[in-house]
């Protein structure tokens, strides 16, 4: 059976959560491979809505291993507030099927402090528009060299040497640069040390588990988090995420061969939205704006913000589609466009007085962008209970196969309301 990667097409928010929970029925183990809770995954199920922010979206799922590999930045007292969360509604979230690589980096309170310190200081056209929950400083250290990993919290020795050699550096800053108070090694380390007892259990060997659950014939599921166009790479820098969110990073992130990646689906919702700051080419600041905003329940699942809302930009998505060589797409919320009677896809930008299909490279050229738009018929009918391609307006057909033409992938997965039964497969 073919291990697939789920990566997001835009900046995020697309849905993935509702169909890595649809794929995980046929998968053995589902594993995240990158980001922190600075993502959230919303999933209804019977009407019922669970967010998680670590916890791999197959955990619904009775016997599917959940993995968290060593490309994920962990907050563990976050994962265990889920792992609480979960238990309290009978859900298995036992250490035999939940893992945490050893090697992942563990987010310290120190982490979420800097995070916040360095956002509060900057000026209101200069934030990057963090969650505040420590994710880049996290990454910051373990590129330093001087992170903690989950390993060491079983470490006791060797954890409270690495709390002291951070907070050497840390507490300079802190006095000297943002005016705060220092934190103490010691507080800091008795702090985690209970926390530690609990997330020991759950330490493992991500990569063996994958290798295992491929060699008894068994479908391993990647899921990444974000999108595409908030990768610290190929985003829109410096309003990005401090991880490498393309897919060829499920194999980093995960612990396996690049070899092992066969299927990789694009999720991609049937318009464009944002949260934070960055370049948006095709934001809408009218009524359609506001009505994509408030039909599609439009705020963040990790942190409650207002999602700016725009028209399909197909610009990005055939940057998308090249970067990680997607070979097919989930389309989500397409109920959402319902009601509408045009809708608009931008096909292309105007940049430097130049049509040009792809988003341009330098630093902040997406803000200098004009997008070009082609206008289709937009359909009245609710679609909500379609359950087949042809129970779809001609219309919403239209859209779907106008989405296929200008990226050039094909669109396997429809989704036409929230909960997993409302979803379209070709």
């Amino acid at each position: 059976m073919s291990n697939t990667v789920i990566v997001g097409t835009q900046w995020g928010d697309e849905g993935k959560g509702k169909i890595v929970d649809m794929l995980a029925q046929q998968a053995g183990a589902i594993v995240r491979f990158q980001g922190g809770n600075n993502a959230g995954h919303t999933l209804v199920v019977a009407g019922e809505q669970c967010i998680l922010h670590l916890i791999p979206s197959g955990v619904l799922h009775p016997g599917k291993k959940c993995l968290i590999g060593n490309g994920v930045v962990l907050d563990p007292e976050v994962f265990l507030e889920e792992i609480d969360g979960l238990a309290a509604k009978g859900i298995d979230v036992s250490p035999e099927r939940m893992k945490i690589s050893n090697k992942a980096q563990i987010i310290m309170s120190y982490h979420r402090m800097m995070d916040n310190c360095r956002e509060s200081v900057k000026s209101d056209d200069s934030k990057i528009g963090t969650t505040g929950r420590g994710i880049g400083p996290c990454y910051e250290d373990k590129m330093n060299r001087v992170g903690i990993r989950a390993a060491d919290l079983a470490d006791p020795e060797l954890l409270r040497t690495k709390i002291v050699d951070a907070l050497q550096e840390k507490n300079v800053l802190f006095k000297n640069l943002f005016n705060v108070e220092p934190l103490d090694p010691e507080a800091v380390y008795q702090q985690i040390l209970p926390v530690a007892e609990r997330i020991k259990p759950f330490l493992g060997d991500v990569s063996s588990i994958i290798q295992d659950v491929n060699k008894d014939g068994g479908m391993v599921l990647f899921e990444g988090a974000q999108g595409i166009h908030l990768d610290i790479d190929h985003g829109t820098y410096p309003f990005v995420t401090s991880s490498n969110t393309v897919a060829g990073n499920a194999a980093a992130g995960a612990g396996c061969g690049p070899r092992s990646l066969n299927r990789i689906i694009g999720i991609l919702k049937a318009y464009t939205t944002r949260v934070g700051s960055g370049p948006f080419a095709t934001e809408l600041f009218d009524n359609v704006g506001e009505t994509l905003q408030k039909n599609g329940h439009e705020f963040g699942a990790t942190t409650g913000r207002r999602r700016r809302c725009g028209w399909l930009d197909m610009v990005i998505i055939r940057e998308t589609a090249r970067l990680c060589d997607l070979t097919e797409f989930a389309l989500t919320k397409l109920d959402v466009l319902s009601g509408l009677d045009e809708i608009k896809i931008c096909v292309a930008y105007k940049y430097r007085g130049e049509e040009v299909a792809y988003p341009p490279q330098e630093q902040n050229g997406m803000a200098h962008v004009e997008p070009i738009y082609e206008s289709m018929p937009g359909w009245t009918e609710d679609i909500t209970t379609a359950r087949s391609y042809e129970d779809l307006p001609q219309a919403a057909q239209n859209y779907i196969a106008r989405i296929e033409e200008l990226s050039e992938v094909k669109v396997a997965i429809v989704s036409v309301g929230p909960d997993r039964a409302e979803t379209i497969v070709r």
